[in-house]
């Protein structure tokens, strides 16, 4: 320690005598706009420097004009008033109130300048105080200071856009014409994010496209497979492409934490959180729309983080995500978020209320759209200590009009299931006993498509089993429920149909005693995963619920996720780098058989690229599926094809060995011959190798191990 203190005097003795000052801010110390020194960003390639608004230092300063102009004498009055106004929204810094005076009328000029702490107070004060009414002649005008460069930089003279010639984009869903027909999936292990073919004929995958730091957080397929976007510091940004993934939009977003794109992808929703620089104040949130194939700004939400938690907690600093819900299918039409005893429902020609109003409904709690239909459905929780029943409605967007209501009587809790065909609403209700000192679990459900809505009450066998999962089979009417008590619950499948066609809900089987937590049905239907996550180690349960028998029984030990490809053909478990050991990815077979196991360092996440929905109608596919020995012969003799070649790769690797072995055999006898008289000198020259030729013979020799006397008396 002395002598790097005696080191530091040299220095600074050196430093003075060449009149080099060494306490530099170098926080102050900027580069010239544009110079690198030849250090390129790690978001160089998602930013460039020409579409960038460079941080000035004073995105933290609003402008208020259109103040009264006042003499000296009621300058502090003024200033007063104007710190009253603007302290509430956030803290205002140590002389940070600037109100320029004339110097030679010595009045006010009618306009100030207001220093936060925060940038994200002074946009807040921005929006709450713009056109803010101080009396009938002076309505503020406020202005971020850092938006007068932009505004200066404006042409005097208007001069029409530059057209830039088209140029033809590459065909975004090429993947789809993959003539192994193929599913892609995309994987993070460590810095690499890596797309990559599932060749489960020849169990194994095949890269498409890898890449170094691409993202900073996580990625996201778009819900048709179109895009996979990617997060970063400045912003998310979505690629895609025929051959490789290409760049093709960014949305500015500085600190951006979620993203979202509505069900048609033609909107992508991006969130953030900024803390406040005082503790007692919510956290600032930001939310933009952005239009996906231009990058526009459509619309965007800000406020406290108080704004946006009614109803309910989980996502990021308690906000509930998504944010925004979409609905009307893939028609990216509406839009809806949750607030204080209303719904607010956008639509997307102008993005604005519909009606000019939200939907008003006293103490809502929760709401979900139907997959498929302009179908809201609302919970209302008990009030009044159960005087005002809990109630689900209906209301149909954008007529707000009621299509339907059930109260539910002595409801603690409530969460709603939608089929994914939209035909079916299934709403758990966890209700109180007459004691109320403990609750059960009932189902209603609701059967949309038919007349007046009709509703059934489903109660399990033993109601009092608490319900551990639950799930719609994907565009059919069965569904299944995990019940019981660990370790070892109870699974049910139930269907909408009964034998006679009847409408009436009707149990299919239990399957007692099961290791299993978790659901996951097959995207086309009839086949079934019922896993044991966390606590159950990775227990797996292949399921075929047309013949209601059980294909096979594996286990993935850890495993934490689970997911079949879109196409109902495979099934991916994974185990990410939430355990330290065993990181990495099965594929299975959807009856089962584990065809191929890849482990991977620090394994982040595993997504399938979705499939768009077919163009085929429901009587094409109904024919396809009546003539299908027709169609598969095709693939039977592709199969057959594979079969044999792999069946050549393994013949060839065989005799690969087996030369391997004879040349190694070779290289011994050769070495052996060329040694044959050295190892007769060892053998006293003796001439034979055979061991069997010569003659054993024992040999018994005596040897002295230890001598010692002893006296044993004396006299």
């Amino acid at each position: 320690m002395a002598a790097e203190v005696m080191l530091m005097n040299e220095i600074e003795a050196k430093a003075a005598s060449m009149g080099i000052d060494l306490n530099i801010d170098f926080n102050s110390i900027q580069l010239p706009r544009g110079e690198d020194c030849g250090i390129v960003s790690d978001d160089e390639d998602v930013y460039h420097d020409d579409h960038l608004e460079f941080d000035s230092g004073f995105g933290n300063v609003i402008v208020v004009d259109n103040l009264p102009v006042v003499p000296r004498e009621k300058f502090e009055k003024l200033e007063g008033v104007i710190r009253k106004i603007y302290s509430q929204i956030g803290v205002i810094k140590e002389d940070g109130l600037w109100m320029p005076v004339d110097p030679e009328t010595k009045k006010t000029l009618g306009y100030c300048f207001i220093e936060y702490n925060t940038p994200q107070e002074a946009e807040l004060a921005k929006e709450k105080t713009n056109g803010y009414k101080l009396d009938r002649a002076h309505i503020f005008a406020v202005n971020m200071f850092d938006d007068f460069d932009k505004y200066m930089r404006v042409p005097d003279e208007w001069a029409p856009p530059e057209i830039k010639p088209y140029t033809p984009g590459e065909n975004l869903q090429k993947w789809l014409t993959d003539e192994k027909a193929r599913d892609q999936f995309v994987i993070r292990a460590g810095t690499d994010t890596e797309v990559l073919w599932n060749d489960a004929r020849q169990s194994k995958t095949e890269l498409v496209y890898k890449r170094t730091y691409w993202t900073e957080s996580f990625v996201q397929w778009s819900p048709l497979g179109t895009y996979l976007a990617t997060v970063h510091r400045q912003g998310a940004a979505v690629w895609g492409g025929a051959n490789t993934f290409n760049r093709l939009m960014r949305y500015a977003h500085p600190q951006v934490k979620l993203i979202d794109f509505s069900p048609g992808e033609k909107f992508l929703v991006t969130y953030s959180s900024h803390e406040p620089s005082n503790p007692r104040d919510a956290n600032r949130v930001v939310i933009n729309i952005f239009d996906v194939r231009t990058g526009k700004v459509m619309r965007d939400f800000k406020g406290s983080a108080d704004e946006f938690t009614i109803g309910g907690a989980g996502g990021v600093a308690g906000v509930s995500w998504p944010v925004f819900r979409w609905g009307g299918g893939k028609e990216d039409k509406y839009f809806a978020k949750l607030g204080k005893n209303m719904v607010s429902v956008y639509e997307t020609e102008t993005f604005s209320l519909i009606d000019k109003k939200s939907l008003k409904v006293e103490n809502v709690v929760d709401f979900s759209w139907s997959p498929t239909d302009l179908i809201l459905a609302l919970f209302v929780p008990e009030l009044g200590g159960g005087n005002q029943p809990a109630r689900v409605s209906l209301v149909q967007i954008p007529s707000k009009v009621e299509l339907r209501q059930k109260n539910l009587f002595s409801v603690s809790d409530c969460k709603m299931y939608w089929q994914s065909n939209g035909e079916y609403l299934a709403v758990k209700a966890d209700r109180y006993t007459k004691t109320k000192k403990s609750t059960y679990t009932g189902f209603e459900l609701f059967r949309i498509k038919e007349r007046d809505i009709p509703i059934e009450v489903l109660e399990l066998d033993n109601k009092n089993d608490k319900i551990i999962a639950f799930a719609w089979e994907p565009k059919g009417h069965r569904f299944a429920v995990i019940h019981g008590d660990n370790p070892r619950p109870d699974i049910s499948f139930y269907s909408m149909k009964s034998s006679h066609n009847l409408g009436r809900v009707s149990k299919l089987t239990t399957l007692k005693g099961k290791q299993a937590n978790a659901l996951f049905w097959s995207p086309g239907g009839r086949f079934i995963v019922l896993a044991g996550l966390k606590g159950f180690n990775g227990q797996l349960e292949f399921f075929n619920v047309d013949e209601l028998e059980t294909m096979a029984t594996a286990e993935h030990f850890m495993a934490t996720d689970i997911e079949w490809d879109p196409t109902g053909r495979y099934v991916a478990t994974a185990v990410t780098s939430v355990h330290e050991m065993e990181n990495g990815f099965n594929i299975w077979s959807f009856h089962g058989k584990l065809l191929y196991r890849i482990l991977k360092d620090h394994f982040f996440q595993f997504l399938w690229r979705p499939r768009p929905p077919p163009f085929l109608s429901a009587e094409k596919e109904e024919e396809i599926l009546k003539y299908l020995k027709k169609y598969s012969k095709k693939y039977d003799a592709e199969d057959q094809d594979v079969s044999m070649l792999l069946s050549e790769q393994d013949r060839e690797k065989r005799r690969m060995l087996k030369e391997e072995w004879e040349k190694w055999i070779s290289e011994w006898r050769r070495a052996s011959e060329e040694e044959k008289l050295e190892r007769q000198k060892l053998r006293n020259g003796e001439a034979s190798d055979e061991e069997e030729e010569y003659e054993a013979k024992e040999v018994e020799v005596e040897e002295i191990l230890d001598f010692s006397e002893e006296v044993l008396f004396e006299e």
